[in-house]
């Protein structure tokens, strides 16, 4: 089990109390949630979103789709998500597809669903689609403290 390193030498610098829980490889953060046995809700899955020729993450629950419109409705009628050859370039010490929900550790700006506001536990992917950070919600409070936060995830059915 390992994380990236960009993640670690962050969480490190910021003190953060964590650990890491794996289990077998998913495809996905919803299946990442059912394969270690937590609640999709508490699970903050980051999507990478572009904005003229910068980057900002929308994290939201991986019980919830991201609700493009609405982003684009509240901040910019011309984002749209990334490509994978985005991602891949700017978490380029993660495997494709999996984007930590920390932001600072990317030097990037994000967007917070209200929804993962108050839970008592928060996991997110690493590095890959096996292993999870766990935190209380507290800490991933702290560490996320700034970015605005609001609703524009779906919930899925």
């Amino acid at each position: 089990m390992n994380i990236a390193v960009s993640l670690q030498q962050f969480l490190q610098d910021q003190g953060a109390q964590f650990d890491l829980v794996s289990d077998k490889r998913t495809l996905d953060s919803s299946e990442s949630a059912r394969a270690c046995s937590i609640p999709e809700g508490n699970l903050a899955k980051a999507v990478l979103v572009k904005r003229g020729n910068g980057y900002f993450l929308a994290i939201l629950p991986a019980s919830c789709h991201l609700r493009l419109d609405e982003l684009r409705s509240r901040l910019d009628p011309s984002i749209d998500l990334a490509t994978e050859a985005e991602v891949a370039r700017l978490f380029m010490d993660c495997e494709l597809g999996s984007v930590p929900a920390i932001p600072a550790a990317y030097e990037l700006e994000a967007v917070i669903d209200e929804s993962l506001d108050g839970l008592n536990d928060i996991y997110f992917e690493g590095r890959d689609h096996c292993t999870l950070v766990h935190m209380t919600g507290r800490e991933f409070q702290r560490l996320t403290a700034g970015y605005p936060h609001g609703r524009f995830g779906r919930r899925n059915h």
